[in-house]
């Protein structure tokens, strides 16, 4: 692995070594390797790159990784490296870094890049206006091609990216956008009012980043035009930041739905402490709910004394139900995330899962019954196939409405997701095993009686 070869290099002093590997590998590379070894020793190759290269690795870094960097480099280094950085990855490393490093860097910046990156920092957290990029190449829309192409050419140095051109009014409105490449390949007396494009998708700056970076997915945009209130341009946000707010979502999303707190920075430099720290909570929770279990199976501890058989379909009860519930929950969640459901589908979604948790459960009765005829007879295979069903059919219900009674609670559907799921499951799935089991047995016995 490439970081295990530059800490070697490192741990042998072979410093002309270390100088060939950072010219061999391309930047993103180099910020994975970085990532992976101890800061303290990170900033040694990291000074070795020359200050274009190392603005470039340093902005392919975590903010997490970007902070353990800063804090060992010294003034003079410091506040180049933070000054050439573009003013949305600034803010986005800000947002998550400690005071004292956030006025560290606003401190060190000249005016121009303080008063944007202090503009960004004050939407609020999770908006989109913090990642947009304000350096934009704005086109009037009365001018020709010929006059946007020499704006291009006069301000393009300065924005993060000229491949979409948003078009403004002389109060500085949106009105749509021009793509790069159908400005060069129009005639130059060609009016700009001719080749914009007026239906260009649009997001406020303080709405939710996830939901513009969806957008963006869903139309196929480089850029998105990022406006105000009075749908006054103010910046745009780009397609790499939409790739790493929807990484960041699905990161965050995944943690959730397996029962932990998702943790900052490269998963080889985190300690063994902070991950299992991010893990113990949610395992606390989960054992104390798991005690519902323990709470049936005292309940129902007369029927299993009468039917020591039944306890050997326990496991299988119970994670048939899990697995099941975790798959509806997790289709529900993906779905929320994709917007193909909303909060109002709860009924919908609720009697569709229904039906493909009934359609699970004849499929796994048909092999349960097979199974328990053969180990302990008909009476009790009978009790394991109809409770395959009714729990199947329960436990997909229940893993896709929590999710969306989640979302309509204003909570995060990827935390009442999977493992929540599964011990719900585990402890209702056990009351319907019994009750299933004193029904039919009883019945059985009475109509042998």
């Amino acid at each position: 692995m490439a970081g295990d070869q530059l800490r070697q290099l490192l741990q042998d002093g072979d410093l002309p070594a270390v100088e060939r590997w950072l010219d061999e590998h391309p930047a993103y590379e180099v910020a994975d390797a970085l990532a992976r070894i101890d800061p303290v020793s990170a900033v040694v190759p990291f000074r070795m790159l020359d200050k274009d290269r190392a603005l470039e690795v340093f902005e392919e870094l975590d903010p997490t990784d970007q902070h353990d960097l800063l804090n060992g480099l010294r003034d003079e280094a410091f506040h180049d490296l933070v000054e050439g950085m573009d003013p949305d990855d600034r803010a986005r490393m800000l947002g998550e870094a400690p005071a004292t490093v956030a006025t560290r860097v606003l401190a060190g910046l000249s005016p121009r890049e303080q008063r944007m990156t202090a503009a960004l920092l004050g939407y609020p957290e999770g908006a989109v206006g913090r990642l947009m990029t304000p350096e934009v190449v704005a086109l009037p829309l009365a001018s020709t091609a010929a006059e946007a192409l020499q704006k291009v050419r006069r301000t393009g140095a300065d924005a993060e990216t000229v491949y979409t051109l948003p078009v403004v009014d002389a109060g500085r409105r949106l009105v749509g956008a021009v793509e790069l490449r159908d400005l060069v390949l129009s005639p130059p007396d060609r009016l700009i009012t001719e080749i914009v494009d007026r239906a260009v998708p649009r997001v406020r700056a303080t709405d939710p980043a996830e939901d513009a970076a969806r957008l963006m997915r869903d139309t196929n945009v480089l850029d998105l035009p990022v406006v105000d209130s009075e749908d006054r341009l103010l910046g745009l946000l780009t397609i790499d930041d939409a790739v790493e707010v929807l990484e960041a979502a699905d990161t965050e999303d995944v943690a959730r739905q397996s029962g932990a707190k998702p943790w900052s920075g490269h998963y080889m430099a985190v300690g063994v402490w902070p991950l299992a720290r991010s893990r113990a909570v949610w395992l606390l929770l989960l054992l104390v709910a798991a005690t519902l279990t323990v709470n049936v199976l005292q309940y129902f501890e007369d029927t299993l004394a009468q039917v020591t058989a039944l306890a050997l379909f326990i496991p299988l009860l119970v994670g048939a139900g899990g697995n099941v519930g975790a798959q509806a929950a997790t289709a529900t969640v993906r779905a929320l995330a994709m917007g193909e459901v909303r909060t109002s589908d709860l009924l919908a979604v609720a009697w569709r899962e229904a039906r493909v948790g009934l359609a699970l459960g004849t499929i796994l009765a048909v092999v349960g019954v097979a199974i328990g005829t053969v180990l302990v007879g008909a009476e009790i295979a009978i009790v394991v196939g109809v409770s395959l069903v009714v729990i199947c059919a329960w436990a997909a219900t229940i893993g896709a409405i929590m999710p969306l009674l989640a979302k309509r609670l204003r909570i995060d559907p990827a935390v009442v997701s999977a493992p929540m799921v599964t011990t719900i499951v585990d402890a209702s799935g056990l009351i319907i095993y019994f009750l299933v089991a004193r029904a039919v047995l009883e019945g059985l016995s009475t109509h042998t009686t």
